[in-house]
C-alpha cells in the first residue's frame, strides 16, 4: 500500500472501503476496496474526511483481485456461460440457456485448497435456467502473488470447473405395464404422471404401449418404440421383486448395456436405467406415480441433456438419496440428491 494525497489520487486504485457518516442519514461504504477513483470521485473523499488515502501501488510478479478474478474465470467458465464485468474483485457466471449444471468437483476442491482462492457454486448434476446465476469467484486479498494464479492456471490443464449442457428435444416413447390397466380393470394413473415430468425438460412424447405381464410383448414394445424413433424409453409398473413383475427382465432382453437394477435412493429403490445403442430404457418403480419427488426427478433432466449415465452416477446417491416428504416441497432447493 501506498499514502497519497486524495487530490493526487485520480486513477489510483483503493485499498480499503472508504466510509461516509451523515448522523441520522446513513453510515455506509461509498467506495468499496479495488475501486478505482474518477475525478468525481475526489470531492466525496474529502467530504468523508479523507486527506490521504491509500492505493495500491503496482509491483511485480503481483496481481490486483480484478486480473485475479479474470483469471479464474478462464479456469471456470465452460460453454454457456456468461461472466459478468469485475465488481470489487468478484466475477460471476450465469446461464446462458437451460440444462444441466456439471461441476468438476476434483479441480473445485483442489483449487478452493490453494488457499486465498473462493470460488463457490451451486450444486452440480441438477437443471437451471437461462440467467440463472451459477457461480462467483475472487482472491481473498487485494492483490495476489502471480505466480499462485499461474499455479492455478497448471491445477486445471485447460479443463473447465463449470459447464451447461442443454436439454434436447428428445422424442419419448412410454411402454404401460401391468395387466390390471391391459385389461381395463384399473384406471392408468401412471402415465400422465410421466408425461407431465417429460414435458417439464421439454422432452416430446410420442405415445404410449399399454401391455400386460407378458415379458415379451413388453419387449416389443419398447424396440418398436425405438423403430419409430424414439430417443428414449419410458417404461411404468412390473418393477419389483416379485415372481409376476416381469419388467426388469424386459428390459433386459430389449438392451445392450444394464447400468444398474435398484440404486441408493428413496423413494426409487426398485429403479432401472439400460441402454439400446445410444437409447436409455428407463423402468420407473410404483412410487412414481404418487409421491412428490423421486429418482426419476433426479436422473431425467440429466438424460434429457444428453448426458450418458454410468453405474458410478448411482451408486454415488446414497448420501441425500432420502428424500423427507417436506409438507411443503421445495425441490430443488433441498438436500434431495444432494450427497458428496
Amino acid at each position: 500500500m501506498k499514502e497519497i494525497k486524495t487530490q493526487e489520487a485520480l486513477g489510483a486504485i483503493l485499498c480499503h472501503d472508504i466510509t461516509q457518516i451523515i448522523p441520522g442519514v446513513k453510515k455506509e461504504a461509498v467506495f468499496k476496496k479495488g475501486h478505482v477513483i474518477k475525478e468525481e470521485d475526489i470531492p466525496v473523499l474529502l467530504s468523508a474526511g479523507k486527506e490521504h488515502i491509500y492505493v495500491w501501488e503496482a509491483q511485480d510478479g503481483m496481481l490486483h483481485e480484478n486480473d485475479a478474478a479474470k483469471i479464474l474465470c478462464e479456469i471456470s467458465r465452460g460453454q454457456n456461460l456468461q461472466p459478468s464485468t469485475p465488481k470489487e474483485g468478484k466475477i460471476e457466471l450465469t446461464a446462458l440457456c437451460d440444462g444441466i449444471l456439471k461441476v468438476n468437483k476434483v479441480k473445485l476442491n483442489q483449487l478452493n485448497a490453494m488457499g486465498q482462492i473462493s470460488i463457490a457454486s451451486r450444486h452440480g448434476n441438477f437443471p437451471v435456467k437461462a440467467g440463472d446465476k451459477i457461480a462467483g469467484m475472487r482472491v481473498i486479498p487485494l492483490v495476489i502473488e502471480e505466480e499462485k494464479m499461474t499455479q492455478a492456471k497448471k491445477l486445471c490443464e485447460g479443463e473447465h470447473l463449470f459447464e451447461i449442457l442443454p436439454f434436447h428435444s428428445m422424442k419419448v416413447g412410454i411402454v404401460t405395464t401391468g395387466s390390471e390397466v391391459y385389461y381395463g380393470r384399473i384406471q392408468d394413473t401412471f402415465t400422465p404422471v410421466v408425461k407431465e415430468k417429460l414435458r417439464e425438460v421439454g422432452l416430446q412424447v410420442l405415445g404410449n404401449t399399454v401391455c400386460n405381464d407378458d415379458s415379451k410383448m413388453v419387449t416389443d414394445a419398447i424396440l418398436k418404440w425405438i423403430e419409430e424413433g424414439a430417443e428414449m424409453v419410458v417404461c411404468t409398473g412390473g418393477m419389483s421383486v416379485d415372481p409376476d413383475d416381469r419388467t426388469p427382465l424386459s428390459i433386459k432382453n430389449a438392451s445392450d448395456e444394464i447400468v444398474t437394477y435398484g440404486a441408493p435412493v428413496l423413494p426409487g429403490a426398485m429403479f432401472m436405467l439400460a441402454y439400446h445403442g445410444e437409447v436409455p430404457i428407463l423402468g420407473l418403480p410404483g412410487c412414481v406415480m404418487y409421491e412428490k419427488r423421486t429418482i426419476f426427478d433426479l436422473v431425467l433432466p440429466r438424460l434429457a441433456a444428453k448426458e450418458r449415465l454410468k453405474t458410478e452416477d448411482f451408486t454415488t446417491l446414497g448420501e441425500g438419496g432420502l428424500c423427507t416428504s417436506c409438507p411443503i416441497c421445495t425441490f430443488p432447493n433441498c438436500g434431495f440428491g444432494k450427497g458428496a
